[in-house]
């Protein structure tokens, strides 16, 4: 699906990250954008058969190209990777969904908790106190870790306030970011079975994404509806 030539853009555009190179090289960048579009209309037509999504189409899903560089030091025009977020309504959804990074040497599919509300983390925080059971049951799976060992993301130095410092769950209570990742080597990205593979993944951590959507989303709903 994807072939060596579009990661070869991408280390050649991060060598070159400036407005006249990438002018020269559009063609270049045209056409690996149609590689990973490819790759998105094949990963919503799998993942839409374990999870509905309506109205998402490709051009939903893939993040733009140029970087956001009004509050940066970096002045660097434009990203170094393709990516794309997988789930109902793309990149504009404002749920958890499954998050496809592809860049030469360091593409992974992630999802999970990565930049919460104030709000959304007392929440979290309040369930791992209640029902710790419900997201282990999830993330402590044995398949689950095999595919996902990778953790990222913040946590407290210590006890966040309110709960006991001897808590059985401290370190979960104590994280501010909980977010899993699979990463995938340059040539796993350019077998014809990567969107399969990635489906796979998607598959495997849709759970914690469903806990994670409850928590923040339809929990409150719910509750105001009785």
């Amino acid at each position: 699906m994807l072939t060596q030539s579009t990661f070869i853009f991408l280390k050649d555009l991060a060598e070159n990250n400036n407005r006249e190179w990438f002018t020269e090289n559009r063609k270049r960048y045209e056409a690996a954008k149609k590689e990973v579009e490819k790759l998105v209309g094949a990963l919503l037509k799998g993942v839409n058969e374990f999870e509905p999504l309506p109205n998402t189409e490709v051009k939903d899903c893939i993040f733009r190209i140029n970087r956001d560089i009004r509050f940066s030091k970096d002045k660097s025009p434009y990203k170094q990777w393709f990516s794309a977020a997988i789930g109902p309504g793309g990149r504009h959804s404002g749920r958890i969904d499954f998050y496809l990074h592809i860049q030469a040497g360091e593409s992974f599919l992630g999802a999970g908790m990565w930049n919460p509300t104030p709000k959304q983390l007392a929440k979290f925080r309040q369930e791992i106190d209640f029902n710790p059971e419900g997201l282990k049951s999830i993330i402590e799976a044995p398949e689950f870790r095999a595919y996902f060992p990778e953790i990222w993301g913040e946590s407290l130095q210590r006890m966040p306030k309110g709960y006991p410092e001897n808590h059985p769950d401290i370190e979960l209570l104590k994280r501010k970011q909980l977010f899993f990742m699979h990463k995938y080597s340059d040539a796993e990205v350019t077998t014809p079975d990567f969107a399969a593979e990635v489906v796979k993944g998607c598959r495997l951590i849709k759970p914690y994404c469903e806990f994670l959507n409850y928590l923040f989303f339809e929990e409150a709903e719910e509750a105001f509806e009785l």
